[in-house]
């Protein structure tokens, strides 16, 4: 039986490993869909040498990837966690609550009730790897010159992502689901795996939920790639809300309309 008092962690966070002789050291780095938490024992002396020779001997570590050889931590388990809580409170309810206030805006709460029900139905395993999308398309002519626009937002409250992609000459209905598209790739290249999906498109939130029928072969083929997506997802939903609580996307898509065709821009806001 190994003996909890030489138990130690090892936090990877993208390209950065940290150890750490305690969960609670290090529970401000436990979110985001790129992290994963190892527990081992004993920390072995050449470990403790090389962390040493790197200045981080008594101190919360933290060093490359590519520094560190696969065998220096020994046999590692995977070690599950959650988000730290306020002692005062349960820590789903607890982090339910903190989510919901972070994620989005006070105004989009009040008006899409929905977001909070998604928020409270997933499990505190699935806060790490969830996601909203918001996403619009836009054409100034229709046919015309058009952008799709995406605001992606990690339901933690730690990253929002804003994406605008020039699409060419294109009709609306085709802005918007490039721009669902665009939002579904980029969650998943980030690691998220649960999504709800929001948009004021009727047409494409109706048809990729498979209540309306395609008729033309465009929009057939645009659907078919959009629900090859969803179906990578662990869960997924589809929302369609009015203009005024998707004015995020909108402002991304507006700006996608002066972009190259395919030339795609981001930014990410952590927070």
């Amino acid at each position: 039986m190994e003996d909890e008092k030489d138990a130690y962690y090892v936090v990877r966070k993208g390209d950065i490993i940290g150890v750490y002789t305690s969960l609670n050291d290090c529970q401000s780095l436990l979110c985001g869909p790129d992290v994963a938490v190892f527990k081992g024992y004993r920390l072995s002396n050449a470990a403790e040498k090389y962390l040493a020779t790197h200045g981080l001997s008594n101190a919360i570590y933290s060093v490359g990837v590519s520094s560190v050889q696969s065998d220096y931590f020994g046999q590692l388990i995977p070690c599950p966690f959650q988000q730290p809580v306020s002692s005062n409170a349960p820590a789903e309810k607890k982090m339910k609550k903190d989510v919901g206030s972070t994620s989005l805006s006070e105004a989009s709460q009040r008006q899409i009730p929905e977001t909070e029900s998604f928020i409270e139905a997933l499990p505190v395993s699935a806060f790490c790897c969830s996601c909203i999308l918001e996403f619009d398309g836009a054409a100034k002519g229709n046919p015309g010159p058009a952008g799709a626009g995406v605001v992606l937002r990690a339901v933690d409250g730690s990253l929002v992502y804003r994406l605008r992609e020039g699409l060419g000459v294109a009709t609306n209905n085709v802005a918007e689901y490039r721009a669902m598209i665009l939002g579904l790739r980029y969650a998943l290249e980030r690691g998220f795996r649960h999504i709800r999906v929001h948009g004021d498109s009727k047409l494409v939130c109706m048809q990729v939920n498979g209540l309306w029928k395609t008729k033309n072969q465009n929009m057939a083929d645009l659907c078919k790639v959009a629900k090859e997506l969803k179906d990578k997802f662990l869960s997924f939903q589809i929302c369609h809300i009015e203009r005024e609580y998707n004015s995020e996307a909108d402002t991304q898509a507006n700006l996608g309309v002066h972009l190259q065709n395919g030339e795609v821009q981001e930014e990410v806001d952590r927070r």
